[in-house]
């Protein structure tokens, strides 16, 4: 089910507005009352510890968690809320598309026929191309492994291409889920890098990540959750001065 929102209800300029979100898994309630914004245009990053709820958050933005109060609009549009919403995989058409942790990308499949999934629900050919060359500029490694099965690839390559796999989508907003975990600083520095230059050409990108300092240098706006509730909300420079952020999440 889906509903239009009261665009007179919405922020200014917000893509993506998530209010008073409460949601679990079975008896165990996670997020409570968890709200944010993500204008368009702009990078948004949510830090916090294990278990504090981040990666819940982006799965009930995607609509995979279902929400036990609270709302989700993204583009104008209820996608979630307590009484249903709209169905996961008919997101991506709409421009909404998730990185997920771990990657998850097809292991038996090439690079190439791996990228081109993202793909799947658009027919025109010649941007479909574009896109694909956008990619190859981003990440060089995937064109010249484009023959190359995708489980054979390292962990850094692996999360280029599930996100060129997500570019192909041709995303209205980004959603990416610990894109370092687990990835060599090098590659680390390189993926943070496209990140940036997806940004600077107008994607709006809501990233979860577990190198908070990272996160804010790369970020415009941040929230800080904790136990399932945003503690924290404020321009990523003035969080990462906050001695707060700073002892609990910067090591400082």
């Amino acid at each position: 089910m889906s509903a239009t929102a009261d665009s007179a209800t919405l922020p200014a300029a917000s893509l993506l507005t998530v209010r008073g979100i409460v949601a679990g898994y079975g008896s165990v309630e996670v997020l409570h009352q968890v709200s944010l914004d993500v204008r368009e245009g702009e990078i948004v990053t949510l830090i916090g510890g294990n278990g504090a709820g981040k990666s819940t958050t982006l799965m009930c933005i995607s609509c995979i968690v279902p929400l036990r109060a609270g709302e989700i609009h993204f583009a104008g549009e209820r996608i979630a809320a307590a009484d249903g919403g709209i169905r996961a995989d008919r997101l991506v058409s709409r421009g909404l598309v998730q990185v997920p942790e771990g990657r998850r990308i097809f292991p038996r499949m090439t690079v190439l026929e791996n990228l081109m999934m993202g793909a799947y629900t658009r027919n025109d050919k010649a941007a479909i191309a574009h896109d694909l060359e956008r990619v190859y500029t981003l990440f060089d490694i995937l064109k010249k492994r484009s023959a190359q099965l995708g489980g054979t690839l390292s962990g850094g390559e692996q999360q280029m291409l599930a996100i060129g796999r997500a570019i192909l989508s041709r995303p209205r907003l980004l959603m990416m889920d610990e894109p370092s975990m687990g990835i060599a600083p090098l590659l680390v520095a390189k993926i943070f890098e496209a990140v940036r230059e997806l940004n600077r050409g107008g994607l709006t990108i809501l990233l979860v990540e577990q190198n908070a300092r990272a996160a804010l240098k790369l970020a415009h706006r941040g929230s800080v959750l904790e136990t399932g509730r945003v503690i924290l909300a404020d321009d990523a420079k003035r969080l990462l001065d906050d001695p707060r952020v700073r002892e609990s999440y910067l090591g400082e």
